[in-house]
């Protein structure tokens, strides 16, 4: 029976093919698979978003992203959400933000995905005891570090489109990382590494305009860029494919217990190996020696980077199509669509 589902993104991220966040580029595969299977999407996101399905329009934040703009972005919010369930008869609410409770409905079928680390979550949000509530995790480490909660619905693991990234490029001698430009994504780290390990990298992705983010990029990325590590900024779809295909490995030295890893997975499917610190879910990602390796440190890293060559990137693509299908983590979330809209799904 077809449904009608509103998904609601982070304000500040926008949705579409070229979207930066995991988040977000889960939000639009979901928005694309509703749409292709002959349900009513309804996406609620920033205006320069793009969708399949129907998009309700939010104004995009050009200011710093802080408390004022918080607010300001969570009462709009709030009131669309109640305008979108008075002018349709939405089955069930999916929201995606970090700070889904300044909007959360206080009624109704409603989906939350945790894309982040359970940490950054309020613990009391594991205890509320609306009916209707229920959150999910993407990884099972993830799980595993969320407090037990009559809530918490088994985790759906997160995929890419291989057949779209399944693309031949002539490997370079360039490192790549490509990511939200931040503290907690040790872009700093891979800069030493690379730099440890004599080699060029690349630094791909965007700098949102939080304070902190911005002061990080000021202070300990911009003043070491030059002809050996160039700074690129965010990448549309067929560039990063582009990059990823042609890097010579991913570096991801992040110092957040990662709760998945989208551009992991999506550099497997290319064929290149990535380097990663041994954290959260990244362990589950990459098959160490095999798809990549896992390392503790800058140090570790830099000597793990001139033993990419010796990664099977066909043994990679394999891996990918075989462990990370979105085929199957769309199918997943849209059974857990119908289990929820019909009430196929009690607390325990």
């Amino acid at each position: 029976m077809p449904l009608t589902v509103l998904n609601v993104a982070y304000p500040f991220a926008a949705v579409g093919p070229d979207a930066v966040g995991g988040a977000e580029q889960v939000l639009t595969a979901l928005d694309t698979a509703l749409t292709k299977f002959g349900h009513r999407s309804i996406v609620l996101a920033s205006e320069d978003s793009v969708v399949a399905g129907t998009h309700w329009r939010m104004p995009k934040e050009e200011a710093s992203i802080d408390g004022r703009a918080r607010s300001r972005s969570w009462s709009l919010y709030r009131a669309a959400i109640a305008d979108i369930r008075r002018r349709f008869e939405v089955d069930l609410v999916h929201l995606h933000g970090i700070d889904f409770r300044a909007y959360c409905p206080r009624d109704g079928e409603t989906l939350v995905t945790l894309h982040l680390p359970i940490a950054w979550y309020p613990q009391d949000v594991f205890r509320d005891p609306r009916p209707g509530l229920w959150m999910n995790c993407v990884s099972k480490s993830q799980a595993r570090a969320a407090p037990a909660s009559i809530r918490l619905l088994p985790p759906i693991l997160n995929g890419v489109d291989v057949d779209a990234l399944s693309c031949r490029h002539s490997r370079r001698h360039f490192t790549l990382f490509l990511g939200r430009i931040c503290p907690e994504k040790g872009v700093h780290l891979a800069i030493e590494a690379a730099r440890l390990a004599e080699v060029p990298l690349l630094i791909a992705g965007k700098v949102f305009p939080y304070e902190a983010h911005q002061q990080y990029f000021k202070a300990k990325i911009e003043p070491q860029l030059g002809p050996r590590c160039r700074y690129i900024g965010a990448l549309d779809f067929a560039r990063k494919r582009r990059f990823l295909a042609s890097a010579s490995c991913l570096l991801l030295p992040s110092l957040a217990e990662e709760t998945s890893s989208l551009v992991a997975m999506e550099a497997i499917a290319c064929g290149t190996p990535v380097i990663a610190f041994r954290r959260g879910a990244l362990s589950e990602i990459i098959a160490h020696e095999r798809t990549g390796f896992l390392v503790e440190n800058a140090e570790e890293m830099a000597e793990a980077i001139p033993m990419a060559k010796e990664i099977d990137a066909d043994y990679c693509r394999s891996e990918a199509r075989a462990r990370f299908p979105l085929q199957s983590t769309c199918e997943k979330y849209l059974e857990r669509y119908q289990d929820l809209a019909f009430h196929r799904v009690a607390a325990e």
